[in-house]
């Protein structure tokens, strides 16, 4: 019989016995130390983080600077509008979450109450817009078009209104007092992406979910300097949402101010020109195409012709950008964007790409004077160029004889230009290049000037425009090989039998490609910013200088000024001499050559106008009018596309330019007091402490400007004397105060 102990416990019962307290004390002894880990050991931090799980940081945005033209007018400043906003907490704090207020609001503003609930209901996945995607605890504005007998209604009736105010806040505005658009060199603002918020996250300027971030134009560009630092206000809430307390709070920091290169006069002018130019060339009939000019896009840059500085730079078609404020529409957006759109949004000064037709002869013969040409030679100026079974015309048949090139310049000769390119390139080697390194005078020359690349304005996505040399036929073959040899045909259609050729030698540099090349057209493609410099190192003795537009940062107080110096590029590969030859020839392209019918009368003896006048064929389009002019002072470029020839579609708009920057007269005479511009502007505007600014008085439109001037300064009716421009925004100064703020081819005409 088995001995049982008096507990009544059998040995394996208190072995078991024995374990469990064993894991029992093992489990509180780890609990113990976790304990003392999370509370001792960790504690301070996770107090930390349980503290900011219940402070929640309401945003105060920065005033964002103002965008000034030379002389402190502003040309995208911040309009002051009463915005009618409501507190969700405050709404929540209410028995039935605010509908009763909401409803009776909406009454107010002449809104329905589904669209005013529908503002301020919080974003999320299966939530679509309207909705509010910001702080919770951020005032949701629900206008920002309110009057001011709304705005009355709610402040005066407070108690009717729990959670709702009216205030003053600032709402970009476009232009500014200037009258000017600059749409597409200001750019736009939209609001800032999740993406370019993790992106900013540990940099020296993070962005804020209620932050507008700058999209395009000057307001990308210099879009840090603008944006200034957002202010936070931070509160405690409970676990309900409810606030029980302020913790702490940083104040804004306003923006800085970008003092620009623009003058808003001179860009009214030259807006207003280049769309008059275009309504013109559009009651012009073309004979090829038996139908009327479409001129469809076109840019003018004015520029400092000695520092690289932009005066003016107009796009069109352009567009207005205060659609982008406040959000744009789907409308609106495909109307800027589509496919029937012409795309406004495209700046077309520095993204439109073109064969520069004959302004490009500038390069060809700083090209044959390298080559060992002789500028002062005497060269075939014949009206036709044979090759093979081609001939290449010169334009209507001309022929002027042997001639030097500073005379080929100024007529426009093809012809003599068409030799010497055919020269060098048999001397190249042909098809079939000699061993070593071909010269390629003509296509170095186009590199050396600055083409093919950038020129580094302060404008976001320029383009680069091409020359079509050897390294380029060769990619471009072998991108485009198996699609030509695909639809290319021997006997086909004038598009299949050039596809056909490529197909077989498209990486060779053939003999009409460099005939082509030498007056520009071909596939060459320049911008109208690239032939600016090019012209402007012309005129101030061979430097070339990166355009810039942004001239100096001043802060919001005026205290800090951070000038923006203009920058060396480089220099024209031409000697002295050749360069004093080219200025001969141009100014005589204004006097005897091909721009003189446009420029009858112009007082050379005073204001020396010099220029290059270009049409560039397009197969399949109308004729592009190209006229690169310069002065003592500024390069005035201006093209547009589908319009004929280069004097004839743009020489009375750039004529009326230099009118107006100058103050001449239809007569002839120099009035200095009529004149916007006579010498670029040099000093700053001052922003005083308080935020003002001292900036001359701003009246009128560009067409009442350009009006009044061609009543001084009328046609004489046969196109031979265009009128002067003469705006009138020069009467008197006052200081301008910024409102108050819260937040390839054939050749053809020259």
């Amino acid at each position: 019989m088995t001995n049982i102990p008096e507990t009544g416990r059998t040995p394996r019962v208190q072995t078991r016995l024995v374990v469990i307290q064993i894991l029992v004390l093992s489990l509180l002894g780890t609990l113990g130390g976790r304990l003392w880990y999370l509370q001792i050991r960790e504690g301070a931090e996770y107090q930390k983080e349980a503290s900011g799980n219940h402070v929640q940081q309401v945003v105060d945005p920065a005033v964002r600077g103002d965008i000034l033209d030379a002389r402190g007018v502003p040309l995208a400043d911040n309009e002051t509008r009463l915005v009618v906003s409501a507190s969700r907490t405050d709404l929540l704090k209410q028995k039935d979450d605010g509908k009763a207020v909401l409803t009776k609001l909406a009454g107010v503003l002449g809104m329905s109450p589904k669209e005013v609930m529908q503002k301020v209901r919080l974003c999320d996945a299966k939530t679509p817009q309207p909705c509010w995607n910001g702080s919770p605890y951020q005032p949701i504005p629900i206008t920002d078009e309110a009057t001011a007998k709304q705005a009355l209604q709610i402040r005066e009736r407070s108690e009717d209104f729990p959670g709702i105010t009216a205030e003053p806040e600032a709402v970009r505005r476009y232009p500014g007092p200037a009258k000017s658009n600059t749409a597409q060199v200001l750019g736009y603002l939209s609001p800032v992406t999740d993406a370019e918020i993790q992106k900013a996250k540990d940099t020296d300027s993070p962005y804020l979910r209620s932050d507008m971030v700058g999209r395009s134009g000057l307001e990308r560009t210099y879009d840090k300097v603008l944006r200034g630092k957002a202010g936070v206000t931070r509160y405690e809430v409970d676990n309900l949402g409810r606030v029980i307390g302020k913790a702490e709070s940083d104040a804004a920091e306003p923006g800085s101010n970008l003092v620009t290169s623009i003058d808003s006069r001179v860009q009214r002018v030259a807006e207003y020109e280049l769309d008059k130019a275009m309504k013109v060339a559009r009651q012009q009939f073309d004979k090829i195409t038996g139908t009327n000019y479409k001129a469809d896009s076109g840019a003018v840059v004015v520029m400092e012709a000695k520092t690289g500085r932009i005066v003016a730079m107009a796009s069109a078609p352009t567009y207005d950008p205060n659609v982008w404020v406040g959000g744009i529409s789907a409308k609106d957006y495909k109307a800027l964007t589509g496919k029937d759109s012409e795309y406004p949004l495209l700046n077309r000064a520095i993204q439109g790409q073109a064969a520069p037709g004959s302004t490009f002869k500038v390069i060809s013969t700083a090209a044959a004077v390298e080559a060992g040409y002789d500028f002062n030679g005497r060269y075939p100026c014949t009206s036709s160029y044979s090759v093979g079974g081609q001939v290449f015309k010169n334009f209507e048949g001309e022929s002027f004889g042997p001639i030097p090139l500073g005379r080929a310049l100024e007529v426009s000769c093809d012809t003599v230009f068409y030799y010497l390119a055919d020269k060098e390139w048999k001397r190249d080697g042909g098809l079939n290049p000699k061993k070593g390194q071909p010269k390629d005078y003509f296509y170095k020359a186009a590199h050396q000037f600055g083409l093919g690349k950038e020129t580094g304005i302060d404008l976001p996505n320029e383009v680069t425009g091409r020359v079509p040399d050897r390294e380029w036929k060769q990619a471009y073959w072998k991108a485009n090989k198996d699609a030509w040899c695909k639809t290319g045909k021997k006997d086909g259609s004038y598009v299949e039998k050039i596809a056909y050729e490529n197909c077989l030698e498209g990486n060779k540099l053939r003999e009409g490609d460099s005939i082509n090349y030498s007056i520009g057209q071909g596939d060459t493609l320049v911008t109208p910013i690239q032939e600016a410099v090019i012209y402007g190192a012309v005129a101030n003795g061979g430097t070339m200088y990166q355009p810039t537009i942004g001239k100096a940062i001043i802060s919001a107080d005026g205290k800090t000024v951070r000038e923006i110096k203009p920058k060396k590029r480089g220099r024209l590969p031409v000697s002295q001499a050749t360069l004093k030859g080219m200025n001969d020839a141009f100014a005589g392209v204004m006097t005897r050559g091909t721009a003189a019918w446009k420029f009858s009368g112009w007082p050379q003896d005073k204001i020396p106008l010099h220029g290059k006048t270009g049409t560039a064929e397009v197969y399949g389009k109308q004729t592009t009018s190209w006229l690169a002019t310069y002065s003592e002072d500024y390069t005035v470029i201006m093209t547009i596309a589908q319009a004929g020839t280069g004097s004839g579609a743009s020489g009375e708009a750039v004529r009326n330019i230099y009118s107006a920057l100058y103050g001449v007269q239809a007569d002839g005479s120099v009035d200095r007091n009529k004149a916007l511009l006579p010498e670029p502007q040099k000093g700053l505007p001052k922003v005083r402490t308080d935020g003002t600014i001292a900036a001359p008085k701003v009246t009128g439109d560009p067409a009442k400007d350009a009006e009044a001037a061609q009543k001084n300064n009328p046609t004489n009716g046969d196109g031979q004397q265009p009128a002067g421009t003469t705006p009138s925004p020069n009467a008197g100064n006052r200081d301008t105060r910024r409102r108050p703020r819260k937040r390839g081819s054939r050749r053809m005409p020259s």
